[in-house]
């Protein structure tokens, strides 16, 4: 999607089973690419440089949910849950709030999303109905593990912020910190965030003793 603000999303045609259960599901396996290709949009709007990916993200949520230690969640549920949360957005991409699509209609937008890739392209199988599952759980955040994941999300975009700020010197992106870690509710996810809060600290004060001594 293009960085101007002021252009309208334009949404793919939805898939339309062909009938073939082989070719239907390797247009499933095909359509996830665009989870490797399409930028998350608000990284795009603050123009950072070569931004991070929808599956970029996931990935090290996936990664993130295997470091747990809470022996009350069901980590393998977790490690699931982040690769398929953002599944939807192969579809209807990263919507942002500044595209005026409601949330309602975002919601609805997804949900169809993913109904097509699991009656359309996946015929309802045993796996795909794993994933819609899983999707659906998270979208309704009311367990334990949906809870989790939901503030890896948060910590991840926090984590890469701080990347970005540390990769390329950036220092607009304050906003990504203050809509995610305080709103971090799992106590390890918290301790991360206060670790990655510190760290940045030291890394600010030590970026502006460079400047003062380089003047």
């Amino acid at each position: 999607m293009s960085d101007d603000t002021t252009s309208k999303r334009v949404f793919p045609p939805l898939y339309v089973s062909s009938g073939d259960a082989s070719a239907d599901r390797l247009a499933f396996f095909h359509i996830l690419e665009r989870l490797k290709t399409q930028k998350r949009t608000g990284w795009v709007d603050h123009k950072v440089p070569g931004p991070e990916s929808i599956s970029d993200h996931m990935y090290r949520m996936a990664i993130l949910a295997m470091c747990a230690s809470d022996p009350d969640l069901d980590v393998s549920k977790c490690v699931m849950m982040a690769l398929v949360h953002d599944l939807a957005e192969a579809q209807v991409g990263d919507i942002a709030p500044r595209e005026g699509i409601p949330k309602a209609e975002k919601r609805r937008l997804e949900a169809e999303a993913m109904h097509n890739f699991v009656h359309e392209m996946l015929h309802n199988s045993p796996s795909a109905q794993r994933i819609e599952a899983l999707w659906r759980e998270y979208e309704e955040g009311e367990t334990k593990e949906a809870q989790f994941v939901k503030d890896l999300d948060r910590f991840e975009m926090a984590c890469q912020a701080a990347e970005y700020e540390r990769n390329h010197g950036m220092r607009t992106l304050q906003p990504f910190f203050d809509s995610s870690l305080p709103h971090v509710r799992h106590h390890e996810v918290q301790d991360w965030g206060k670790a990655l809060l510190e760290e940045r600290r030291k890394a600010g004060a030590s970026s502006e003793s460079d400047a003062r001594h380089s003047e």
